[in-house]
């Protein structure tokens, strides 16, 4: 008969404990994946995506979040630059609309409620939540310079937002740190575990604590798509090449704006942009 000391080997069982738990949730997204329980696909693109929270729990959630940051920050109203950003946001997402009525997909954008506001903040940044709720910081506006890069901007977060990256991302993020719980029972039971776990879903901002950056696969999906929904609303894809171009050159520096840590920038992804080019123009309407 062997006897286990459990006092004498605490390290071993902690550590075979993690690693039960981080096998477990991997053959849980693996099984996810294979069977395609709780799959979406992302238009346009075509991928099958990981999203089981209902639209209607997400949007809610979306929307009371979006109103308490609004209550919280100094919105800019009735300037150039906050018609502009209005101007923009409304171009895109009723070309976006129009899109999607066309192909017989506006249920996927059931329940959008559109709002673009430009907030007085020195961060680089900028940022679409569920449901069309856009905010564009003052930070950001001596990088976009002109209209054309504002909407480069604007359509790469739109189309975060239609693909669905943030829901994606927290569904997998459910599914490891709460075995797959609903979202409407992980608000009742852990409220402040939930709201975390949106915040950093969807990046808004260092006062929600540490942002989470969108992966290489959605951000190239979100390159993709940006560019032809921008294209659809009238602007010219090519400016989105020059607009990361001069973020890259200003993120060499020490201060690393917000928006290039979760956005981040390289050659590879401006070669991307001009090969997606050809793609783009085809939805172009000038």
């Amino acid at each position: 008969m062997c006897r286990i000391n459990n006092n004498k080997y605490p390290i071993k069982t902690i550590s075979s404990l993690k690693l039960f738990k981080a096998f477990r949730n991997i053959l849980f997204l693996l099984i996810v994946s294979i069977l395609g329980w709780g799959c979406s696909t992302v238009p346009i693109t075509g991928r099958k995506q990981i999203s089981f929270i209902p639209d209607s729990e997400m949007l809610a959630m979306s929307f009371n979040q979006y109103a308490q940051f609004i209550r919280n920050n100094k919105v800019i109203e009735g300037t150039k630059d906050a018609r502009m950003v209005k101007r923009i946001g409304q171009k895109i997402s009723k070309s976006v609309e129009g899109y999607f009525a066309q192909k017989n997909m506006a249920e996927h954008l059931k329940g959008y409620d559109w709002e673009f506001n430009l907030i007085d903040n020195k961060q680089v940044n900028a940022w679409c939540m569920p449901g069309g709720k856009v905010v564009v910081y003052t930070g950001i506006l001596p990088y976009t310079k002109t209209e054309e890069g504002l909407a480069v901007v604007i359509g790469h977060e739109i189309a975060h937002a239609v693909a669905e990256h943030g829901s994606e991302r927290m569904s997998q993020q459910m599914l490891v740190q709460m075995g797959g719980m609903a979202l409407s029972k992980a608000i009742e039971e852990k409220p402040v575990e939930t709201r975390n776990l949106f915040m950093t879903a969807y990046g808004l901002g260092a006062q929600f604590g540490a942002l989470l950056p969108y992966s290489r696969l959605h951000e190239s999906e979100a390159d993709r798509l940006g560019l032809i929904f921008m294209a659809m609303a009238g602007y010219h894809p090519k400016h989105a090449i020059t607009f990361w171009q001069r973020m890259a050159e200003n993120s060499q520096g020490e201060d690393i704006p917000e928006f290039m840590r979760t956005h981040p920038s390289d050659q590879k992804r401006i070669n991307n942009l001009k090969k997606l080019q050809p793609e783009a123009m085809k939805y172009y309407k000038n």
